[in-house]
């Protein structure tokens, strides 16, 4: 146990117990409040009293995966010049699909423009086919419902390729609370210890592999200790081939993404094109 929580210092008893009962290599399998004892003991989790039970909390999601992603865009990535000295913050672009929690878009980016957002959606729709609807706040690089009120690079691609966009109401970030929540994991476990990067490229490497843990090998506790690939499947290779992906040409250059970094799940062929519905 004490091993487990030193090695994920943001876990707690709960997962730390799962993973216990899943390696099957403890009997008899302790509960969730044994290991938090335990841990307690040990001085690795400070004792507390938690404000509001799990039940209090009321979550919805929808029914299938690729119905509706949740995007945003999240700082946290530094970049150190090795010759300078200087720091600078990148972005991330993030996604992640509403019944599964499965990450579909992990994107570092040195300035979150709205061609930089647009192409990492690109890719994300290349290798994962084309959701029904995309949630998002309402950030310039996704509209300009708060501008002219005219169309985005964001909302033209949505609108050539069949995709509902759904605009959270101002200054109600629980809205897109999945994200929300992707964005905290992914800071407790990657951005807060990993130190600077030199470069994007070495950034979005080490951000690669956490991805692959988070989607493919962690227990979610909102998806009753699944992975989200465990709850996780793209849009079947043959209809995307069927129905095609429109890229405006401003983006034709992305390149495809035929190798994920994770499989999502036996049988699930990630394909090249998305699909208009």
């Amino acid at each position: 146990m004490c091993e487990l929580r030193r090695k994920h210092p943001r876990w707690g008893p709960r997962r730390i117990a799962f993973v216990l009962e899943r390696s099957g290599n403890v009997t008899p399998v302790p509960s969730r409040m044994t290991v938090y004892r335990i841990l307690v003991r040990h001085g690795l989790v400070e004792p507390g009293v938690r404000r509001r039970k799990r039940s209090d909390y009321k979550r919805w999601q929808r029914d299938r995966p690729m119905q509706l992603w949740q995007m945003d865009i999240v700082g946290g990535v530094m970049l150190v010049d090795p010759v300078t000295g200087m720091l600078t913050e990148a972005k991330i672009v993030t996604g992640v699909d509403d019944h599964s929690r499965y990450c579909v878009i992990a994107q570092v980016v040195e300035r979150a423009t709205g061609r930089a957002v647009c192409a990492a959606f690109a890719r994300a729709l290349q290798r994962f086919g084309v959701p029904d609807e995309v949630l998002t706040d309402n950030g310039k690089q996704f509209t300009d419902r708060f501008g002219q009120g005219g169309e985005v690079l964001f909302d033209r691609i949505c609108r050539e390729n069949g995709i509902a966009h759904q605009l959270t109401q101002p200054a109600s970030p629980t809205t897109t609370g999945k994200v929300e929540r992707f964005h905290q994991t992914l800071r407790r476990e990657l951005l807060d210890d990993c130190g600077a990067f030199e470069s994007i490229e070495q950034a979005q490497a080490a951000l690669d592999r956490w991805v692959e843990e988070y989607n493919s090998m962690r227990p979610h506790q909102a998806l009753d200790m699944q992975s989200p690939a465990d709850r996780f499947a793209p849009i079947a290779e043959q209809e995307r081939d069927i129905l095609g992906l429109k890229i405006p040409g401003v983006l034709a250059l992305v390149p495809q993404q035929r190798t994920p970094p994770a499989d999502p799940g036996p049988g699930r062929s990630l394909a090249r094109a998305g699909r208009p519905s």
